[in-house]
């Protein structure tokens, strides 16, 4: 069994998925226009929303994360979790950590903790948490 985050984005899908790419060096895997659908969606949307993304995968490391616009201008508020990145150094975690953080909030900058050679806390311009951190042992 494994978990894999499912992000809704509310209309800004293409937008975070370009920013994910930039800023991670993500690799797109898939993604489907609500146009592109073999069936229609199994709930009306709003006018213009064809154009939306309906599904997307992106892979982050080994990671997949996949991705949506949702089904509608509904509002998501991402609250309550952190997507967390296990880096595997310093200069690494940096040149991730300021590209996340750019139009987004720091919460806790990258540095030197008890538990990790870097760790680092904020929250991304989509509102996505994340938490970059280099363990000891990767040094």
């Amino acid at each position: 069994m494994k978990i894999q985050p499912y992000l809704f984005f509310n209309g800004r899908c293409e937008e975070a998925l370009a920013f994910y790419r930039s800023a991670l060096g993500a690799e797109q895997i898939m993604l489907m226009h609500y146009r592109d659908s073999p069936e229609p969606p199994p709930m009306p949307l709003p006018t213009g929303w064809e154009n939306k993304v309906m599904h997307a995968s992106l892979k982050i490391g080994e990671t997949m994360l996949m991705a949506s616009d949702g089904c509608g201008p509904e509002a998501s508020a991402f609250q309550g979790f952190s997507l967390s990145l296990d880096m595997p150094d310093a200069a690494t975690a940096r040149r991730a950590f300021n590209a996340l953080a750019e139009g987004g909030t720091v919460q806790m900058p990258l540095d030197k903790t008890f538990f990790a050679t870097c760790f680092g806390m904020l929250t991304d311009r989509f509102g996505v948490g994340w938490m970059l951190i280099v363990n000891e042992q990767a040094q």
